[in-house]
């Protein structure tokens, strides 16, 4: 996967000898913020910043539904890498790698070279490549349309689903996938399914995680629950179930996947060339698997479910 030392890039796989095979995700280092009158340095004008993103990226793709979500598409243009990582990392549409945004903005920058990438054109640097910060700044400080995913008086319970969520689940997957010993992965997969199992059984009687409406903490699980069976299943040895053996799991895939705006979101032709073109370790002929058949469309019904009925 490669990464910037100094501002010089070094192609090398992370090695994980020194973490017992277990795979430890960097934390993000641009952490400014954009705020709606500006008092942060970075004031939220449409047309100023970039949101850089891959499609099979299921952090970018956080970002990508808020910015669908909000209605923030003419305010924040977006630009899409392409599907294959290869030995120079992610790529841009013109031939530029990622990882020279990163120097551009911060010359012997050190770290992961990641998505999303949140640019401002006009002092031309990074503001932040923290998909969980980004989907906060597009929810409240720009003056987009629709709810509020993150309302004061739910935030406490949003964040105690979404740090279980995000430690076994979202970031689950890749534990379980990138693991180089066996009993990491069963450690880092069996916390997986163990969230599984508790989500189904929350999802069984209402419509939604927290409170009577779809939060953050929906949006944050769907873009892994999407890639699930498509990718997690077989590429990532995440298959003890499939989500569509979790009948209240898949059926809310299905509702947030229906929500107006969001399946435009998701490629999921981009998502397979990514996952099984890019880790050749994992996946060494880049053979892309033609199915399974999976169809999101379908009626969910979820309409009238306990706490959650809309």
């Amino acid at each position: 996967m490669g990464r910037l030392v100094g501002g010089i890039w070094d192609p090398s796989p992370k090695d994980l000898r020194k973490t017992g095979g277990r795979f430890v995700r960097s934390q993000s280092e641009f952490r400014n913020w954009i705020t709606a009158d500006g008092s942060s340095g970075f004031p939220a004008a449409a047309g100023r910043y970039r949101l850089i993103v891959s499609h099979a990226c299921p952090w970018a793709h956080r970002a990508v539904v808020f910015r669908a979500l909000k209605g923030l598409e003419d305010a924040v243009p977006l630009t899409v890498i392409d599907a294959i990582m290869g030995d120079d990392g992610w790529m841009l549409p013109d031939g530029q790698p990622l990882h020279s945004v990163y120097t551009a903005a911060q010359a012997d920058y050190t770290g992961r070279v990641t998505v999303p990438v949140l640019w401002d054109t006009e002092t031309e640097t990074i503001v932040n490549n923290e998909s969980s910060e980004i989907i906060r700044m597009f929810n409240d400080a720009f003056a987009g349309v629709g709810p509020n995913y993150y309302p004061a008086a739910l935030r406490a319970e949003i964040d105690a689903v979404n740090e279980r969520v995000y430690t076994t689940v979202n970031n689950g997957v890749y534990r379980s996938g990138f693991s180089t010993a066996q009993d990491a992965y069963e450690e880092a997969v069996g916390a997986l399914f163990d969230t599984l199992d508790w989500l189904e059984d929350r999802l069984a009687g209402q419509r939604y995680l927290v409170g009577d409406t779809v939060t953050e903490a929906d949006w944050r699980l769907f873009t892994t629950l999407v890639r699930f069976d498509a990718v997690y299943v077989g590429h990532f040895k995440c298959n003890i179930r499939r989500l569509i053996d979790y009948p209240a799991l898949w059926a809310h895939t299905r509702d947030l996947y229906q929500h107006p705006g969001v399946a435009g979101t998701v490629h999921m032709d981009h998502i397979k060339t990514h996952y099984y073109r890019s880790h050749l370790n994992i996946n060494p002929t880049g053979i892309v698997p033609a199915g399974p058949a999976l169809d999101f469309d379908a009626p969910h019904g979820r309409e009238n479910l306990g706490r959650g009925a809309a």
